[in-house]
């Protein structure tokens, strides 16, 4: 059956994920695109369902679907040009616990593409456990998108800074700061954790204050980079 009603229960669902909101009432997010879907299912992530559009002819997949028409699928989707499937899969749910390596803290970050971008990098990085204090959703489909299935390979934990903070006890914190040290030369700890602020306003007061050492990148021609490109450079410089 194909569903072409907007007002179906099953694409409200599916709709709602697309807000805030919508993903923590119902605990899910939104995957979009084949590649993706495949990836998020291959890292063993709960997959509730998958939404089609009816002229979908791609990879089947075993999970419980519906069929949308092609209005109704566009409405449900982020995407401008959906690829014609999506999923809705369970957000991983992770309590707050000490890091077994190295690992990032995010404080504040408000653009949910630098926190995706972010993420895509950690993972290939190697930084498999990250920290998010008060930033934006790393599960809205904006951030999803810019993790490049980043999202599904790494331990995101969020909490309040203090709880945060805590769970960190006894790892050196190595904020990231225009006027640090030159991370050029450098030397990090054993293990350590990598600690972004927010976009414009920087570090809170409570990460400041905590933070063990600060780094900075040396730049000619600009005052600042990009949060998600200083994180990139940041953790393959201290990891060498």
């Amino acid at each position: 059956m194909v569903i072409r009603s907007k007002q179906n229960p099953a694409v409200k669902e599916l709709a709602s994920l697309k807000e805030k909101k919508g993903r923590r009432e119902r605990g899910t997010f939104l995957v979009e695109g084949g590649k993706m879907i495949s990836e998020c299912a291959a890292c063993g992530m709960e997959v509730v369902r998958v939404a089609l559009r009816e002229d979908y002819a791609g990879d089947a997949y075993d999970f419980p679907a519906v069929v949308l028409g092609a209005e109704v699928f566009a409405a449900v989707c982020d995407e401008k040009t959906p690829q014609g499937i999506a999923a809705e899969v369970k957000i991983p749910q992770y309590p707050l616990e000490p890091p077994k390596g190295n690992c990032l803290l995010l404080d504040g970050l408000a653009d949910p593409a630098n926190v995706g971008a972010i993420v895509r990098t950690a993972a290939a990085a190697g930084y498999r456990e990250l920290y998010l204090a008060d930033c934006a959703d790393p599960f809205s489909p904006k951030s999803v998108r810019a993790s490049m299935s980043g999202v599904f390979r790494v331990k995101l934990m969020r909490g309040t800074r203090e709880d945060i903070l805590g769970a960190l006890k006894g790892v050196p914190l190595v904020a990231a700061d225009m006027d640090g040290e030159d991370v050029f030369s450098f030397v990090p700890p054993e293990t350590f954790c990598i600690a972004i602020g927010n976009e414009g306003n920087g570090f809170s007061e409570a990460v400041r204050a905590r933070a063990d050492r600060t780094v900075g990148i040396p730049m000619e021609g600009t005052e600042s980079l990009n949060a998600a490109v200083s994180a990139g450079i940041l953790m393959y410089l201290l990891k060498r």
